[in-house]
Parts: structure tokens; sequence; C-alpha cells
């Protein structure tokens, strides 16, 4: 049976890593040739040269990993902000509708401000509270518009991994590095380890009529505080650190940054949970595996 293709975009970031590093395993492999295609292989803010790779390829399936996640560069750089989180998932979109293929796109919980005290729903209105979000909402609206039935996005938090940098590996810098750290502590999500997504987007693939808008994170109620304790205490464990320091919980006011931060962003993932028949990860599991893959 001949393979068809699938087109990867953003390669060489945390999540692109993750997916390739699994690809082979997942079962796809037998059914799917995989194109890694980095930023630089690949602009999709370029429309032209999206459409040119849908020529030479025809995929049948796209999964864009491709973003700009500078939170708070984002506030000064909209235009490349929007570029890449806007108009990048519109020319795959595009380019998507004219050759049938399907396109599974990651967005965020900055699609909103954190005014919430329970896990958000599908049915909360995106109300985000800065350029990131923003641009990230109007990714998610051209590709609800431009494909009602073969787009696929998941909203997604607080994602890590082994690869590129991200909270844990900064933890783990700063703890080897200083004698005490100060992480905020009312700021409350759900942190998502990037194998865990790459497992809900593997499930995604072979479940076709699965689409829309979804939540997927791993399963967790925490503070950034709580997980920079989690990350030291895992780490000492594995022997990834000689010592512990103090860690202090400091307030969002004592560490302004010129992007506002959702103060909660739990997302409710039943709806993903019943429709790609998938149990979430517990955090604390994950994270163990990312450090012993860091430690290894």
């Amino acid at each position: 049976m001949e393979k068809q293709h699938a087109l990867l975009t953003g390669a060489s970031g945390q999540l692109g890593q993750t997916i390739q590093a699994l690809w082979p395993e997942s079962g796809l492999a037998d059914r799917y040739q995989l194109h890694p295609a980095s930023r630089t292989q690949l602009d999709i803010t370029n429309a032209d040269a999206v459409a040119a790779t849908f020529t030479e390829l025809n995929p049948a399936l796209v999964i864009n990993c491709s973003a700009y996640t500078a939170v708070d560069k984002a506030e000064s750089d909209q235009k490349n902000a929007f570029l890449v989180n806007a108009k990048g998932p519109e020319n795959l979109a595009i380019s998507c509708a004219k050759s049938g293929g399907r396109l599974i796109h990651v967005s965020t919980d900055f699609v909103f401000s954190g005014v919430f005290d329970k896990p958000i729903t599908l049915a909360q209105a995106a109300n985000p509270a800065g350029v990131y979000g923003v641009s990230k909402r109007a990714g998610e609206l051209a590709i609800m518009e431009l494909l009602p039935e073969a787009g696929l996005i998941f909203r997604t938090s607080w994602l890590y991994s082994p690869f590129k940098a991200n909270f844990v590996k900064t933890m783990l810098r700063l703890m080897s590095e200083r004698d005490s750290l100060g992480v905020v502590a009312d700021q409350r999500g759900a942190p998502t380890s990037t194998a865990s997504l790459a497992q809900a987007i593997f499930k995604a693939i072979d479940k076709p009529r699965v689409h829309g808008l979804h939540h997927w994170s791993d399963a967790g109620d925490i503070s950034w505080f709580d997980f920079a304790v989690a990350i030291q205490k895992s780490a000492l464990a594995a022997g990834l650190l000689d010592k512990a320091i103090p860690i202090n919980p400091i307030k969002t006011s004592d560490y302004p940054t010129p992007a506002v931060r959702p103060s909660y962003s739990v997302l409710d993932c039943s709806q993903a949970i019943v429709d790609l028949s998938l149990a979430q990860f517990d955090w604390r599991v994950q994270l163990d595996q990312v450090i012993q893959t860091l430690k290894n």
C-alpha cells in the first residue's frame, strides 16, 4: 500500500522534535511518510512557498507546530506574531482546502485572559489579553472558517519537553546557578509534556472525523511555584541536581512582564477525552519522564 504524505511544519521546535522522535513507534509510519520542515525549510507565512510545497508533496495531512511563542516580545513585535500565528495557519488552511488535506493545528491557553476559577470549557468565549493570545486566536478563526470539517485545533498549556527552551529546563539551570529562587504562585494552570500532546495528535490522526476546537493538557491544577518545587524534587531524585535550594512563592505583581499572563488557565479536556478515547496523563508522571530523559 502506497503511503500518504504528512507535512510537519515547525519541525525544529520542541513539539516538532517530539513528534519526529515518537513517530516511528506511533503506528502511523506504516501509512504516512512524514516530511519534517523547519522554518528555514518552509516559511508558512509565505503563501507561495506553502502552495509550492503542496504542489510537490500533496500532503493528506498537515501538522502545524510553527508558532511565534515569545509572549513578551510579541507585545512590541505584533507584525511578526500575527504573520506566524495568524497568516501562517491561514496559508496552510487555504492550501488544505484546495487539496482536500487535513490540518491539525496547535493553539494555546493564552486565548483566555484567565478570569476563571474552574477548568475552561470549549463553550467559554475566547478573550485574550495580549498580542500573543490575540494572534493565536486569529489563527484559530482562520482555520475554522476555511476548514470547518477538516481542521482540528488543539489548545494546550504550559508546554515543556527535553528539547529547546522551556520552563522546566530554565528552572533546572537556575537551580544549579543560584542560592534561592522566587517563582510566581498566583497563576494556576496545567503543565503539559510535548509527549502527551504528541500522543493526542497521533490519536486524532486515526480519527479523521474529529474536527474543530479541542483542549488538551496533562491532568493537573497547580501554580508555577508548585511546578518549580516538583521540578527540583524530581531532578534531585534523578541525580540531575546536586543540592536543593530554597524556592519562594512570589506574586505576579512582584515580577512584572510586558505581557499579561492568565491567572487561571486549566483547560477542560473532557471533549477530547471522549472524541479521542484517550485518558489524560498525570503531570507528575510526565515530568518525571522528561527529567529522566534529560538525565540520560
